[in-house]
């Protein structure tokens, strides 16, 4: 596809239609901001290193390999929804996944992040951007059949990383906390950084869309670094790369979310990239938040995640001021501001769970 075409976005006969229990989900119906029996509750790395029997089932397997076993997936998938009883699962795997398996040269290492061995600084560099098939990717298509066979009622999101948080580890290497190099290419070469985002964002939509066919039955965008940019400069040189892939995978029906850090000045433009749902991190409170984004827009979010570490009595304090900052919402998903820290008592996400859902009782 070249940087000029649109993709199109039909639902294919192919795609593993949600059942009846899972349209019906409290989750679900909060995406849609329809009223709901109960806030629904999932956590952002929920399924992860804060839970023991994922330290024992991941233990002495890589983590880009840990994605790549259907079996691994689905089981590490499902321990937080068994454990916490949230409204939702999110699909194990990571960002760059679909880069790894178009044949990029990355690895994570641990306690540094994604690393990539051939950083993209010129235009020759795009060639290790290609199109990702379903092929490419076939462990994913098990994977969600695996699991959404073992969910019954409970919804699966999956998940992608948005054109620039993509962009921004391929153009520096790594992680960053300057992203100097990104934004030397975003301000000196226009074109060439249009022409990077416009190719991660078929590649990201061909992700979600192999995902959405499986079974997926929403899908969220994390953009997690898109908070470093000023709203300007997102709306010019970011949002037309998001909006193409929330339009390719439009036609699905399935709701849309879409979450950054550190994104409390860009909560409008990121909801009018075509976000059904828009993240709130910890920093602005949803009452506020609501009133930046606009109408029309289911609000996930927004516990602090350290709170989780200052007791049960603090935790459900700082929870009811969510909850009453949530309280005139549309449509309101509860959350984490970010992901579950490593460190994090499971016991204390459980309790949370249980918590959100007594107090919202309908």
């Amino acid at each position: 596809m070249s940087a000029k075409e649109s993709p199109a976005s039909p639902r294919p006969a192919q795609q593993t239609a949600p059942s009846d229990a899972v349209k019906d989900s409290a989750f679900l119906r909060a995406c849609r901001r329809e009223p709901v029996p109960h806030t629904p509750v999932w956590f952002m790395r929920q399924a992860g290193r804060s839970l023991p029997e994922y330290r024992k089932v991941r233990e002495g397997i890589p983590m880009l390999e840990s994605c790549t076993r259907p079996e691994l997936v689905t089981e590490i998938t499902l321990q937080p929804v068994r454990r916490h009883g949230v409204d939702a699962a999110v699909y194990y795997s990571d960002i760059v996944v679909p880069l790894k398996a178009i044949g990029v040269d990355l690895d994570i290492k641990p306690g540094v992040g994604p690393v990539v061995a051939h950083p993209i600084r010129t235009r020759a560099d795009l060639a290790q951007l290609r199109d990702l098939t379903p092929e490419d990717v076939s462990y994913v298509t098990e994977a969600i059949g695996l699991l959404t066979a073992e969910l019954g009622s409970t919804p699966l999101i999956g998940f992608a990383g948005a054109p620039f948080t993509l962009a921004s580890y391929l153009v520096e290497g790594g992680p960053s906390r300057t992203y100097e190099n990104a934004k030397a290419i975003m301000y000196g070469d226009p074109e060439l950084w249009a022409d990077l985002l416009d190719r991660l964002a078929d590649i990201t939509a061909a992700f979600l869309k192999v995902q959405i066919e499986a079974g997926a039955s929403a899908v969220q965008l994390f953009d997690s670094w898109a908070g470093a940019l000023a709203p300007a400069d997102y709306r010019r040189s970011v949002l037309p790369a998001s909006a193409k892939v929330f339009e390719a995978v439009a036609g699905y029906g399935v709701p849309r979310i879409h979450f950054g850090v550190g994104t409390g000045e860009l909560l409008k433009l990121m909801g009018d990239a075509g976000a059904d749902v828009v993240g709130v991190d910890f920093r602005v409170p949803l009452d506020e938040a609501v009133r930046r984004v606009g109408p029309g827009k289911a609000l996930q979010g927004n516990l602090d995640p350290t709170v989780l570490f200052a007791g049960t009595e603090a935790v459900e304090a700082k929870t009811r001021e969510v909850l009453d900052a949530a309280a005139g919402l549309e449509g309101h998903i509860f959350n984490l501001g970010h992901g579950v820290m490593p460190t994090t008592d499971p016991d204390a996400l459980t309790r949370l769970a249980e918590y959100v859902h007594a107090q919202t009782a309908r």
